[in-house]
């Protein structure tokens, strides 16, 4: 023992040391979303600061149908017989490949036969039926242009269909271990005509695989359709405009491929000199270049004769849709919006150019092994030389790995993940920083000074009692949030003193505090007229949904209350009385929630995206008409409450529209024949047609039986109300 005396005098820091070490390599492992959404965050920052340039010849163009083209030749999938002549006249200009960004399943409507189908039994001379009947279907028209061009035409695999579609055409071998062990697989799919199917040249599967968070970052290279090996549009194209007969597939296993045994997936993929590196499922890491339009060529100018051929010759074509309404839109890490069609056109580019992204199979190890070996340094200098000098390495060694990293993605398009490590490193030099005792002592103090106006004596008691059930600092878990809101303050504090103004805010929100209190809640803060407070922390609550909601109805009734003691001394001073309106806006989502500030002023709080969502909930209030506006998460939280559905709301910032509710009473209430019938009434108002006079009764109906926290939503226009 003589020999490591300080490291035997401090056992606590070692304890805490294993323990982060093991809980942090011990999630990177389990890698769960919030993880990996950090690791692909700081990928796309690398390609946004680093993307690839575009190639001024642009290898690739995209045939694009956009507005214009839409405007030439009608509305999109267009004839059978444009797409032919389209295609031809790519052919004569020259193209390497042409890929269609479609699937067309079906025969084509507008085709001389389908009019034929439909004007039989109508009064057509024969002349003209026998004339029309010479005439070859538009799909024949198409096929004969496919035979002649290197096509490439689309099959989509579909996860909730079992319909088998022909094996593909081409060649697909391997090395190692069978792909079909590691692709994306789809049970059943969509394919072409089989007259279409039969004259392209080459399949693609158009299929698209983005992140949870929807960006696209990688594309599949093969899929497994009905349990058929498939390659995607983009290697398709490569193959037919390279005229190549098979793709090549290295997988665990194979020649040269070090798996140790163990099936890590696919390897890369080989069209003929061209080698594109992958994931274990086979997939493409997509190194964007910025978008350019110059890559695009309206389809309009292909069909009026009037583009440059020199622009289509000895390139790779995508024909593809870009106009807006067409709705075929993807977002990656450069752009929130960008037509489906340029990612395969990009992807080609890329797979033309050589220059890829590579997360090395490897890279897992090597960064948890940085995480151990930089972690345990740190500790060890925490015990040896203190706290300063293991903050000087620590910090040193978080900047040289955010250094190398950098370095690896601009120079070898390699992907390593710095912020995990670094963070692992920082947690681990916080937490051997404490002692337990002294810990302890200072969450105690905390809790009675910083919670003991904000949350209920029980609560502050049950904390002080047990303070391993608070964890100080941030901490992302489920909440439910209430903003509530005076509305018209203004109004009500015109004529007011100051010190009058604030009797009347202090006596109006203590009953509301209190009843937040009393259901468990939180107080975040007092904002003038409004108040914040949120549910489930410090301390966990099941019911925090239910608490909330139970505190917002109270909270009405505690108004209202008000409202009938204010009418009464104003009635005695032969005034008239401004009552109090409330609108309360509730949320449940993930939040982190912890002390925030600084360390001579902090606040518990709480930080999410549903922090935001909640108060524009409650500004939805003065819109739709009602006292509390609940969102979708927190209606599903407690479904025996009486809720009516309002609509949908687009919050700021966000990219999709939230449904909203109006919570009107508590499980008693909802199991009432009173709200059965004003939900039957309220169901029928917003699904019966505009010029259905059940609209108007049902309006009636509601408005007769609505109590007064939703009057607001009933006193509009019946022409207001959205069809559902």
């Amino acid at each position: 023992m003589s020999r490591y005396p300080a490291l035997f005098r401090i056992p606590l820091h070692a304890l805490v040391a294993i323990a982060i070490l093991a809980a942090c390599v011990a999630l990177r492992v389990a890698d769960p979303q919030p993880i990996s959404q950090l690791r692909l965050s700081v990928f796309d920052t690398y390609l946004r600061a680093a993307p690839r340039a575009a190639d001024p010849s642009f290898p690739v163009r995209i045939i694009a149908v956009d507005e214009a083209a839409l405007a030439r030749a009608g509305q999109w999938p267009w004839p059978r017989s444009v797409l032919a002549e389209l295609t031809s006249r790519l052919h004569q200009a020259g193209a390497k490949s042409i890929t269609f960004d479609i699937v067309l399943a079906e025969p084509d409507r507008l085709s001389p036969d389908a009019l034929l189908r439909s004007l039989d039994g109508q009064a057509v001379s024969a002349a003209i039926v026998s004339e029309i009947s010479r005439l070859p279907s538009n799909d024949e028209r198409f096929a004969n242009a496919l035979a002649s061009a290197p096509v490439v035409l689309g099959v989509a695999g579909e996860a909730q269909s079992n319909r088998s579609i022909a094996a593909y055409r081409g060649g697909i071998s391997f090395a190692g271990d069978d792909p079909m062990m590691f692709v994306h697989a789809y049970p059943g799919g969509v394919e072409n005509l089989p007259i279409l199917a039969q004259a392209a040249r080459g399949v693609g599967a158009v299929n698209w695989v983005p992140s949870e968070d929807q960006i696209v970052r990688r594309i599949p290279l093969l899929v497994a359709i009905g349990g058929k090996l498939y390659p995607s549009q983009a290697l398709e194209a490569l193959r037919v405009g390279t005229g190549q007969s098979t793709i090549f597939v290295k997988s665990s296993g194979g020649s040269g491929v070090e798996a140790f045994g163990s099936q890590t997936g696919i390897e890369s993929v080989r069209v003929g000199q061209t080698i594109l590196p992958t994931t274990g499922r086979g997939e493409l890491w997509l190194k964007f270049s910025p978008h350019d339009p110059r890559r695009t060529i309206s389809a309009s100018t292909i069909l009026d004769g009037s583009f440059d051929p020199e622009a289509i010759k000895a390139r790779h074509i995508f024909i593809g849709a870009t106009a807006t309404g067409l709705l075929d839109l993807r977002a990656t890490p450069l752009a929130s919006s960008i037509p489906g069609v340029e990612i395969e056109a990009q992807a080609l580019e890329q797979m033309l150019s050589g220059e890829h992204l590579i997360r090395p199979a490897y890279a897992t190890g090597l960064e948890i092994a940085f995480i151990v070996l930089f972690g345990a340094l740190v500790a060890w200098m925490i015990a040896r030389s203190g706290a300063l000098i293991a903050a000087i390495v620590g910090g040193l060694a978080i900047a040289g790995i955010v250094a190398l990293s950098w370095f690896a993605f601009s120079r070898a398009g390699l992907l390593f993940d710095p912020v995990y490590p670094g963070l692992a490193i920082a947690f681990l030099y916080l937490g051997t920083s404490l002692t337990s005792y002294v810990q302890s002592e200072i969450e105690r103090a905390q809790i009675r000074s910083a919670f003991g106006h904000y949350i209920s004596p029980s609560v502050v008691s049950e904390i002080a009692r047990h303070p391993d059930r608070l964890k100080l600092g941030g901490d992302e878990r489920d909440v439910t949030l209430l903003f509530a809101d005076v509305r018209g303050f203004s109004k009500l504090s015109e004529g007011l003193q100051p010190d009058e103004l604030v009797r009347f805010v202090n006596r109006l929100f203590t009953p509301l505090a209190d009843t937040i209190l009393s259901h468990r809640g939180t107080i975040d803060k007092f904002m003038g007229d409004a108040v914040m407070a949120f549910w489930n922390a410090p301390l966990q609550d099941e019911e925090h949904a239910r608490n909330a909601c139970r505190a917002a109805l109270a909270m009405l009734d505690d108004v209202a209350r008000f409202n009938a003691k204010l009418s009464e001394e104003s009635a005695l001073l032969g005034e008239t009385a401004v009552p109090v309106r409330l609108g309360i806006g509730l949320n449940t989502g993930a939040c982190v929630v912890g002390n925030v500030g600084s360390p001579q002023r902090f606040d518990y709080s709480v930080l999410g995206d549903a922090v935001n969502v909640a108060a524009r909930f409650e500004e939805a209030t003065k819109t739709f008409g009602a006292d509390i506006v609940v969102g979708e998460r927190t209606a599903a939280d407690v479904p025996a409450f009486a809720f009516l559905g309002l609509g949908t709301v687009m919050p700021r910032g966000k990219d999709r529209p939230e449904r909203i509710f109006a919570l009107i009473g508590d499980e008693t209430f909802a199991a009432s024949s009173e709200f059965s019938e004003l939900k039957a009434a309220h169901m029928t108002l917003l699904a019966a047609p505009a010029d259905d006079g059940e609209r108007e009764a049902a309006l009636v109906k509601c408005r007769k039986l609505c109590p007064s926290s939703i009057a607001g939503y009933y006193s509009r226009d019946l022409s207001q109300f959205v069809q559902r």
